[in-house]
C-alpha cells in the first residue's frame, strides 16, 4: 500500500508529464536549465530523430541516450521504463529489428496516447505501449533482455521497488542501461532539495553510493555510474549500466 507521501509525488509528477504532453514543448523534466541540455541540442544525432514523428521528439523528457548506450542487438526484447511520448522505445525497436519487440511502459495517459500516435506514424509494429508502475511492472519474470530508463527512476518514491521489479523481469545475463540524475555523496537529501524539486528530477536524484547499493541489494553485479554532464551544483546526469547474474 501507498504511504501519503508516495501517492502525492506520483500525482505530482503525473501531472507534469501530461502537462508536458498536452503542450508537447518542454524538453527534459523541466525547464532546460534545471534538468540538463535540450534533448536534439547533442544528446540524439540528426540520424536517429530524422525520420521519426516530431511529437517523439518534441514531447520526449530526458536526461541521455538509453537506447544507444544499450547496444541493442537484432532479435531482442526491450523495456522502457517511462516511455513517454515514445522516442527511445521507436529508436529501440530499430535496433532490435523485426524480429525483436519493445515494450513501452509509462502511467501519463496523454504520453501513452502520444506514443501509440507516434508508434503509428512510423510504422513500428514491433512496439507497444502499456499503462503502468515502474515500481510494479506488468511483465512476467525473466520476459526481457534489457531495461531502459530515461531520467525517470530519479521521480520514483519507492527506488527499491523499482531496482526489484528490473531484476525480475531481466534474463539471466540481461542488462540496464540508464540515464539518470544522480547526486554526488556529500549532498544529503535537504541539499538536494535546495537545488530543485522533485518533478524537475533533483529533490528526489539518489546519490552515487546510494545508487549503487540499490542495485546490488536487488541482485545486480557490475554495475557502473558514468557522468555525461552537470545538471546542477552537485548533480550529473550519469549512465548506470549493471547485469543480471
Amino acid at each position: 500500500m501507498m504511504s501519503a507521501g508516495t501517492s502525492d509525488i506520483r500525482e505530482q509528477v503525473r501531472r507534469r508529464y501530461a502537462a508536458t504532453a498536452v503542450s508537447v514543448g518542454e524538453a527534459c523534466c523541466g525547464p532546460v536549465e534545471s534538468c540538463g541540455p535540450d534533448l536534439t541540442g547533442g544528446l540524439y544525432s540528426t540520424n536517429e530523430t530524422a525520420t521519426l514523428p516530431k511529437t517523439a521528439v518534441e514531447a520526449s523528457l530526458g536526461c541521455g541516450n538509453p537506447a544507444l548506450v544499450a547496444v541493442l542487438q537484432p532479435g531482442e526484447t526491450v523495456l522502457d521504463l517511462g516511455s513517454g511520448a515514445g522516442l527511445d522505445a521507436l529508436l529501440s525497436a530499430k535496433r532490435v529489428g523485426p524480429a525483436g519487440r519493445v515494450i513501452g511502459l509509462d502511467m501519463t495517459d496523454e504520453m501513452l496516447a502520444l506514443a501509440r500516435r507516434s508508434s503509428a506514424e512510423a510504422g513500428a509494429g514491433n512496439v507497444e505501449f502499456r499503462n503502468g508502475f515502474i515500481e510494479a511492472i506488468p511483465l512476467e519474470e525473466a520476459s526481457v533482455d534489457a531495461v531502459i530508463s530515461n531520467c525517470v527512476i530519479n521521480l520514483s518514491a519507492d527506488k527499491p521497488a523499482v531496482f526489484a521489479e528490473m531484476f525480475r523481469v531481466l534474463r539471466p545475463g540481461g542488462r540496464i542501461a540508464i540515464s539518470d540524475i544522480v547526486a554526488g555523496d556529500h549532498l544529503s537529501p535537504a541539499d538536494r532539495a535546495e537545488r530543485g524539486d522533485w518533478v524537475g528530477c533533483i529533490a528526489g536524484a539518489l546519490s552515487v553510493t546510494e545508487y549503487q547499493n540499490g542495485l546490488r541489494q536487488a541482485g545486480f553485479v557490475d554495475a557502473s555510474l558514468t557522468p555525461t554532464h552537470t545538471v546542477a551544483d552537485g548533480l550529473d546526469s550519469m549512465i548506470i549500466r549493471a547485469v543480471k547474474p
